[in-house]
């Protein structure tokens, strides 16, 4: 058996594997890159492998990280079976052609500049009609139920309490007489996310490949997310101000309703918790985005794969996605309109890490105000719009405009739907027969060198963190065995070069605004002033001399 590692390495996107064995070559999941500049441009790339000698496909769960470039496989020619849980089919069905319109928006506007400037076109990676093509690959499938490929391969998904429908999937292989077990562990979850069961927890395997997105952190406000999440809220809309959320339109956008739902549904005698209440009661709550629109219907039609506490309010009449003052904007106009309104509102909005969708248009109209508050419920990766602005960035550009952040920026990081670096370990602890090896993925390097160096220690267990294009042999012990060399390095040097200089450009606007507050505010002498003066001339000479030689 062996695993070939072509997403999801040293980075949170792209997750793509090829799996060899028993005489069949398959693939778990095969998602977008997200991003940087450079992270993204590899989706256009071909994919590393024939497709044609490709006999299947396991999708752990529906997040476009994951499924995205499925339309791109559809479109290159594949037609095989893809096997994923029902609930994971029912979402990929309104996220797949989403995302394919996307694609669709962002070459249109693409080449709108391309055009002015003489360049050749550029067509989208997939659109979304190919999107709904690809959606008759999908074979749905039940938790717990062992699916036989064949008399060699067999499949379990478990739940892996991520989001609605995600699976951690058991793959035993037969292969010259020896069993073999491995375990992909998707996207691990918390054991306290709103609506969703906690992960299934896995005996046995002979390798887990597994994620490490909280490799080197813990989700330190996971007790009083709901408290924290109900006074920044509140405390905004006391001021007259907006809650902006950027967050994911399936998963956690769902979670939100919840606990705004569980809210307005409580009583309590504290007279700071009526104040809080009351005036929640009478704050408009927009969900603005159709794909969350579609989702929250999806969860709707599945809330037999909720927890047993979401269960239990189901029983008594109680649906949890639903309460007085949510209201649902579908079209253009009505999402234009909140942007219009001075009345204070809760405004959730996708995409979760604002890359793409309206919440670049609430950001635009909210986030130079300090009355409001952009509050942030989700991972956000290296390169995003959102993780600028969660790591302080004091200015931002949305649709070529700068644009000051003045407004309130929070992060409740316990609402994401990632297990911490303790939730981690747990899944690995959980296992009565302990894999003979670890691969990490899904996970900045970083976070990855410490969980390895925790999971040895704690285990003893070996632990590899892959590169892209690397084959794993799965024998007793694990051989690197092949490289796949990424091509157009060229290209990616370059874009490097623009990442480069977008940071550059980022780092000097925080300087002139340290430098500008020192002056003015006398807290510098004569000699650190010329000191600085002259290191700001020696910067000015060499930005000079990268652009007269270039």
């Amino acid at each position: 058996m062996k695993v070939t590692f072509f997403g999801a390495t040293k980075t949170v996107t792209g997750s793509n594997f090829l799996v060899e064995g028993a005489g069949k070559k398959f693939l778990v999941d095969c998602g977008l890159y997200q991003g940087s500049t450079k992270e993204e441009i590899k989706n256009n790339e071909p994919f590393p492998y024939n497709i044609e000698e490709i006999d299947f496909m396991l999708l752990t769960h529906a997040h476009i990280d994951h499924s995205g470039r499925i339309p791109k496989l559809y479109k290159d020619g594949y037609r095989k079976p893809i096997f994923a849980t029902n609930a994971t089919c029912d979402l990929c069905a309104i996220m797949l052609p989403d995302s394919g319109h996307i694609q669709e928006t962002e070459t249109e506007w693409k080449n709108r500049k391309r055009l002015r400037r003489g360049e050749d076109l550029i067509v989208p990676i997939y659109d979304a009609e190919t999107a709904a093509k690809s959606l008759e690959l999908f074979r749905g499938v039940g938790y717990d139920q062992i699916i036989e490929i064949d008399d060699d391969i067999h499949v379990r998904f478990n739940d892996a309490g991520h989001m609605l429908g995600s699976a951690t999937i058991e793959i035993w292989i037969r292969e010259d007489g020896e069993n073999k077990k491995i375990v992909f562990s998707g996207d691990i979850g918390n054991n306290d996310i709103p609506l969703l069961s906690e992960p299934t927890m896995i005996e046995d395997a002979d390798f887990l490949v597994m994620e490490s997105t909280y490799g080197d952190r813990l989700h330190i406000e996971n007790e009083n997310k709901a408290e924290k999440f109900i006074r920044i809220v509140t405390d905004t809309i006391s001021q007259g101000g907006t809650v902006v959320i950027p967050s994911f339109a399936v998963g956690r956008t769902q979670e939100i309703l919840y606990e705004l739902n569980k809210f307005k549904g409580s009583s309590n005698d504290n007279p700071e918790f009526d104040r809080r209440f009351d005036l929640l009661m009478h704050t408009p709550v927009y969900v603005d985005s159709p794909l969350a629109i579609s989702a929250t219907e999806v969860f709707r039609e599945n809330m037999d794969l909720f927890d047993e506490e979401t269960q239990e309010l189901i029983k008594r009449g109680d649906n949890p996605l639903e309460f007085p003052g949510l209201k649902f904007t579908q079209t253009v106009d009505e999402s234009k309109a909140l942007n219009e309104s001075d009345e204070s509102c809760i405004i959730i909005s996708a995409s979760g890490m604002c890359e793409v969708g309206r919440i670049k248009h609430h950001l635009k109209h909210n986030i130079w105000d300090p009355k409001n508050t952009i509050l942030f419920v989700g991972y956000q990766a290296i390169g995003t719009l959102g993780r600028k602005i969660v790591d302080g960035a004091k200015t931002i550009k949305i649709f070529g405009e700068e644009v000051s952040v003045n407004a309130r920026v929070e992060y409740i990081e316990g609402y994401s739907g990632h297990a911490d670096q303790q939730g981690l370990l747990n899944f690995v602890y959980s296992f009565i027969k302990k894999p003979e090896h670890i691969f990490l993925v899904h996970g900045e390097e970083h976070g990855q060198k410490v969980l390895k160096n925790k999971i040895i220690e704690d285990t003893e267990v070996p632990v590899t963190i892959p590169d892209y294009g690397e084959t794993y042999e799965l024998t007793k012990t694990v051989k690197l065995t092949d490289i796949v060399r990424r091509e157009r390095v060229k290209e990616y040097a370059k874009l490097e070069i623009i990442d480069r200089m977008e940071t550059l450009k980022e780092e000097l606007a925080d300087m002139e605004s340290i430098v500008k507050e020192d002056i003015l505010a006398n807290t510098v002498n004569d000699a650190e002033i010329e000191k600085l003066n002259e290191r700001i001339k020696t910067l000015e000479r060499q930005i000079l001399e990268i652009v007269e030689n270039n």
